[in-house]
């Protein structure tokens, strides 16, 4: 866990409960309306302005390896209605009740060499589990930081920060609209969560009480049933952990920022490049394959990845532009990650 989702977060063990205990804050049924509510505050999900104190019944977490989102940092957490429960899988997300909510917050700190101070929140994405299926709402946050406005068509919002170095970055950063929020998470044309898998769950998360294991502390809580100990559930390295061998952090990072369409059921199965962790065959991950139809996107390059040559590879090469048209991913990024590239880059290096 990364000290400043800790230190953000840290307040919100004190509202944990059981998943059969009352919740009174979270309108439920507000979540389930067919109208969204106009503004995130509707929904009672926080205590107060903000995200810092999630109400009663809404649990925090994190991702062992999550999506690239022009370094945003965010801040999970997922509430479920009273009495239900979410089922353990073993490879595919969780299996989340009707009523569950999804959170996400996407926040910036003005300076990222103190990252847990003076943030900024842009947007929090709602994911909500309906009888008829996932539905996602999009709230963007105002000036002043006191409420977040429902934006279905998107926006653009001005981001200024000083990175890890000092530099000054400034960009227009991208809300998605309902559209776009639906190309990510479409599995076999059916909307769906991408990051909440048991593996990526499977990490210690910095509780006020004491770091615990998540997928433990969900059970133990009543948040989640038919889950195995831990200690025998795959767990997704972390990307940016050097004690991790190279390669499994390379494939963790593709898992989390392509596979949710460079999977046999998404939006790009028909380029036959499969970045899921689980995927073996090397011809399937990009090694020495050929691209169906990249066209110019490829930079003229002949192969997804080149053993040894990352200068010589589209997944590289693509990785690096800005271009709508060549970059990926598509969406969620304006920026390159410059860290996420270089350790593609190692990998593609440390091939023979």
């Amino acid at each position: 866990m990364k000290p400043v989702i800790a230190a953000f977060l840290a307040t919100a063990s004190l509202f944990l409960i059981a998943a059969d205990q009352p919740t009174a804050g979270v309108d439920f049924a507000r979540l389930q309306a067919s109208t969204p509510a106009p503004t995130l505050d509707a929904y009672r999900l926080f205590e107060g302005p903000g995200v810092g104190h999630p109400a009663a019944g809404v649990t925090p977490y994190a991702l062992n390896t999550p999506l690239f989102s022009d370094y945003a940092q965010k801040f999970r957490a997922v509430v479920l209605p009273p009495g239900k429960q979410a089922a353990y899988t073993s490879s595919a997300v969780l299996d989340f009740p009707v009523g569950a909510t999804l959170i996400k917050t996407f926040a910036y700190p003005a300076d990222f060499r103190q990252p847990d101070k003076n943030l900024r929140l842009v947007e929090t994405r709602l994911l909500i589990r309906k009888r008829s299926g996932w539905t996602p709402l999009t709230y963007v946050w105002n000036t002043e930081q006191t409420q977040a406005v429902l934006k279905r068509a998107g926006a653009r919002v001005p981001v200024s920060f000083l990175d890890k170095d000092g530099r000054k970055v400034s960009f227009s950063y991208a809300v998605p609209n309902q559209n776009q929020c639906k190309e990510c998470h479409s599995l076999g044309r059916t909307l769906t969560p991408i990051g909440p898998k048991a593996r990526n769950l499977n990490g210690d998360f910095a509780y006020a009480e004491g770091p615990e294991n998540q997928l433990a502390r969900w059970t133990r809580t009543g948040l989640l049933k038919g889950a195995p100990a831990s200690a025998q559930i795959p767990a997704t390295p972390r990307w940016d952990d050097p004690a991790q061998p190279l390669a499994a952090r390379a494939r963790a990072y593709l898992d989390g920022n392509c596979a949710h369409c460079h999977n046999a059921k998404a939006a790009a199965s028909n380029s036959g490049l499969v970045l899921t962790y689980e995927a073996t065959d090397p011809m399937a991950i990009g090694v020495g394959r050929r691209p169906v139809a990249a066209g110019r996107a490829s930079g003229g390059l002949d192969y997804d990845i080149l053993p040894g040559k990352p200068d010589q590879s589209i997944m590289i090469h693509r990785m690096e532009s800005t271009d709508p048209g060549t970059m990926m991913p598509e969406l969620s990024r304006t920026l390159v990650d410059k860290d996420g590239v270089d350790l593609i880059r190692q990998y593609i290096a440390s091939m023979k």
